[in-house]
């Protein structure tokens, strides 16, 4: 199983809100560049890097900083946050994402949205399917659609999306365990999907839990920046 740490922009500085709640943000570090720095020497090869307030807004806010990351590491990027035109995909691919995660746009603007998927390419198009209570959120996780998240990722793959990052947001940055129930349904469902499995993770046992449900990926937040996932258990679980 992949395992992929998130970094969250807010004000340029490394954060991580609880349940998408923009007013109970925790500061972790005042640098991103320095953290996806870290990550690349604990052996990670992938990051997820949101852009907070670009998400918010409605239009890339911190592309510095993805530049910077890009830049300064090896790491393969996957940028979301904020990507809601043809200029803002093209902004994040020229400053070295490898991957954009599109959420908002699939549910506003179906067309845009295939369109990306045939201009770019299913491998560098992540649909974001993150949810609450079963229903998709958009704009940040600050509003929600009436789409079932089952419904609304079979629409997508049978639209050639072949990869997507589901989050349970009552879950996020809580770590009280992974939604695995929904995990195995999605994997049931949709057997070539490769998902990413983001939100709740608690400690490294939660890691084994979805490896143990065929999980392609995971995404690790407030976990790793709360010392419950460390850098040897990284390692140990990596084989590195």
């Amino acid at each position: 199983m992949e395992i992929i740490p998130a970094i969250d922009i807010l004000e340029g500085k490394c954060v991580r809100l609880s349940q998408g709640d923009y007013h109970r943000k925790t500061i972790y570090h005042e640098n991103p560049v320095d953290v996806a720095l870290m990550f690349q020497d604990w052996g990670i090869q992938r990051l997820h890097l949101v852009d907070l307030e670009g998400a918010k807004s409605g239009h890339i806010v911190n592309i510095k900083t993805l530049a910077d990351i890009s830049s300064q590491t090896n790491l393969i990027i996957d940028f979301g946050g904020g990507i809601k035109s043809d200029e803002d995909i093209r902004l994040a691919f020229s400053n070295g994402a490898s991957m954009v995660t599109i959420g908002s746009i699939a549910i506003k603007q179906v067309d845009l949205f295939l369109k990306w998927l045939h201009e770019y390419g299913p491998e560098k198009i992540i649909l974001g399917a993150d949810h609450r209570n079963g229903n998709i959120a958009t704009h940040g996780w600050t509003k929600l659609s009436e789409s079932d998240l089952l419904d609304f990722i079979e629409f997508y793959y049978h639209k050639g999306v072949i990869k997507i990052v589901c989050t349970d947001i009552a879950r996020d940055g809580m770590m009280t365990g992974p939604d695995t129930e929904v995990y195995e349904k999605i994997i049931q469902r949709f057997q070539d999907l490769y998902l990413f499995a983001s939100g709740g993770i608690s400690d490294i046992k939660d890691l084994y839990v979805l490896e143990e449900r065929n999980i392609p990926a995971v995404i690790l937040g407030k976990s790793i920046y709360e010392g419950r996932i460390t850098k040897a258990d990284i390692e140990t679980f990596l084989n590195i």
